[in-house]
């Protein structure tokens, strides 16, 4: 009994390791075909298994010689291309890979010309959907959806997204901003020209960014500490934007979508009885978030459908949430639209993925922007002249959006955030897959190549937007590197020479409109970069819905903030105020130094869960000043 039992455990063995071998064999004999270099691994980088356990699995693989796993290991990491840069292309000498596991075969590119082609060949090279499951926990909605079904939540929820409501957006983020530097200064910060040391600067943009996304995308009117509810505001919708918890909930609207965004990765994993009932903090907090936001969902969906069978029209903010609900629910939509459009899933399920794509993505663009500019106050000068020169001492709530704002994007404010954007994009990378079926032929760097059926292929946003192949470039003068494409250089995009335009035409596109902002990504009097070299957005047919209000957003908040403001890094860690105040010039150059540094490396350090981000309690500590009573202001000394 116990021989026959080894010896089934021994063939069960026997086998997993033959059929291991046998896919390896036969993945490798479909990447030789392909004609491009590859890496061959041991699992696939984007397993759920290998993922969790890399900080396992990575030692123990380090133990062979460095030769075997060095740069497999390297592609094997999550993130691996915003930490380690041009480091695997340079190696392997060419801008389009493949990693070949038992499991899978992916396709790594930052070839624009490659990124440019599979991103207008909807139907040839459709979005990895799989990858997106995460997002249709909730319903599925415009970016989990492909073919005609993602058609019609394109349809639907494209039709908000236009100039009128660009405008909107430009005056929200200027009153939502206001009400973030009185929250930062709190009281008696204004008198004393600065405020305490914020080591919440990530928190703060992402309140900041719900509360524009909640106002001009659901028409809810949602609060900063310091703040009330204006006594206009409808009814219904006080209780989305209490400070406290309204009867029926735990916890406030925007403490739900807050929680939910944060702990997204322990939904997906734990089913819901299992959170309910586990005995852990996490588990109560993760629960507790969720219940609570679909609740809100489902009190807010009820609101609005009774709102439109009634024939009310939106009273509030450009109500991206009543246009979804008008298409089911609306007295002048035909029965035949309404069978034919989203159903409540999908409609709670876009409405959640208009939260994240309008919230999460803008707010850590702009902690970004805001960290980078306080580690380079030249470039912060610069910003604050363009700003004087634009707006001078004038109240923001009198800006005028068709006026100023194509002004802005062509100033230092649209430098700064192009190059942030450049730096460190939303996403690393853009997922696709060779269309089921058919076999695709891409070319690069002179040489075509057959693609299988259902390749995988990733396009490496932050990889292309630092490929000195597509982007003029000189020595680094920050680190004497042979290029300066990982330094923070907005003035790059005041380069003369032109290597591309976004008004190319896409021969092979399908000439069909799917809504949205058509316009380009970067003002026309900016450098204009090879198509398919600068994707913070993605491009074709599939780019970003939001892109343009998103501009608009980050351009707002950065010219309130720098008319009247500086922004330095706190150097609490080194020295106290007093010690500061007492310090000549050189030695405050040598402290400024030590905080650009650390505030560099913690800026390398951001990670992807859904966007790219500070994990772990990470942070960049600032203090916000009036412009004036700066103590480390000296660009010459500093620069």
């Amino acid at each position: 009994m116990l021989f026959a039992l080894w010896a089934a455990l021994s063939a069960a063995v026997a086998y997993a390791v033959f059929s291991y071998f046998a896919a390896w064999r036969r993945n490798v004999l479909v990447a030789r075909k392909t004609g491009l270099r590859y890496f061959v691994v041991h699992a696939s980088p984007i397993g759920l298994w290998w993922q969790l356990g890399i900080k396992i699995w990575s030692p123990i693989i380090k133990l062979l010689p460095k030769w075997i796993w060095e740069y497999r290991l390297l592609v094997m990491t999550p993130d691996w291309a915003y930490s380690t840069g041009q480091k695997v292309f340079q190696y392997l000498g060419t801008d389009t890979f493949l990693t070949v596991s038992p499991y899978d075969i992916l396709l790594y590119t930052q070839d624009a010309e490659v990124i440019h082609k599979i991103t207008q060949r909807r139907e040839a090279f459709p979005k990895d959907i799989d990858k997106y499951s995460l997002l249709s926990m909730f319903g599925h909605n415009v970016l989990t959806t492909e073919a005609q079904t993602w058609r019609l939540h394109r349809k639907v929820t494209s039709a908000s997204f236009n100039e009128k409501n660009a405008a909107h957006t430009f005056s929200e983020a200027i009153y939502q901003t206001r009400g973030m530097l009185a929250e930062l200064f709190g009281a008696g910060g204004e008198t004393k020209g600065t405020t305490k040391t914020i080591t919440t600067l990530e928190h703060d943009t992402m309140t900041w960014a719900l509360n524009v996304i909640g106002y001009v995308g659901f028409g809810l009117r949602l609060l900063w500490p310091n703040q009330k509810m204006p006594e206009n505001t409808d009814p219904k919708l006080i209780k989305y934007g209490s400070l406290d918890p309204p009867d029926g909930h735990t916890i406030t609207f925007a403490k739900s979508v807050e929680r939910t965004l944060d702990k997204i990765i322990t939904i997906l994993i734990f089913p819901d009885f299992l959170l309910k009932h586990l005995p852990f903090k996490f588990a109560r907090y993760t629960h507790e978030a969720k219940v609570n936001y679909l609740q809100y969902m489902d009190e807010f969906l009820r609101d609005k459908a009774k709102e439109a069978q009634a024939g009310e029209s939106t009273k509030e903010g450009m109500d991206i949430m009543g246009q979804l609900v008008q298409s089911k629910y609306g007295t002048s939509t035909s029965e035949k639209a309404k069978q034919a459009g989203l159903d409540d899933a999908e409609i709670v399920g876009n409405a959640f993925i208009m939260i994240v794509a309008g919230h999460e993505t803008t707010a850590n663009t702009l902690h970004f922007a805001i960290a980078e500019l306080a580690i380079n106050p030249a470039t912060q000068r610069r910003l604050q002249k363009d700003v004087d020169s634009l707006f001078g001492d004038s109240d923001p709530s009198t800006w005028d959006y068709e006026k100023n704002i194509n002004a802005m994007t062509a100033s230092h404010i649209g430098a700064c955030i192009n190059e942030t954007l450049r730096l460190m994009p939303p996403v690393t990378l853009i997922p696709k897959v060779v269309s089921a079926g058919s076999d695709q032929t891409i070319t690069t760097q002179g040489k075509t190549h057959v693609l299988p059926s259902g390749l995988s292929c990733n396009l490496m946003a932050v990889s292309v937007q630092r490929n000195p192949r597509f982007w003029p470039t000189k020595p680094s003068e920050k680190t004497g590197a042979p290029t300066d494409l990982d330094d923070f250089l907005p003035d790059r995009w005041y380069q003369t020479q032109n290597t591309g335009t976004d008004d190319e035409k896409d021969e092979e596109g399908d000439g069909v409109d799917y809504g949205g902002f058509q316009g380009s990504d970067t003002s026309a009097s900016f450098y204009r970069p090879v198509r398919g070299s600068y994707i913070p957005f993605s491009d074709g047919p599939r780019s970003c819905l939001g892109r343009r209000i998103a501009m608009v957003e980050m351009n707002a908040v950065l010219a309130v903030i720098f008319q009247k403001y500086s922004v330095e890094l706190a150097v609490d860690e080194w020295a106290s105020d007093e010690e500061v105040e007492n310090m000549d010039a050189a030695a405050r150059r040598e402290l400024y130094r030590k905080a650009q540094s650390k505030a560099q490396k913690t800026l390398n350090e951001a990670t992807s869960v859904l966007t790219l981000k500070l994990h772990g309690g990470k942070h960049v500590p600032v203090r916000i000043v009036k412009r004036g009573k700066e103590r480390f202001v000296n660009d010459a000394e500093l620069s």
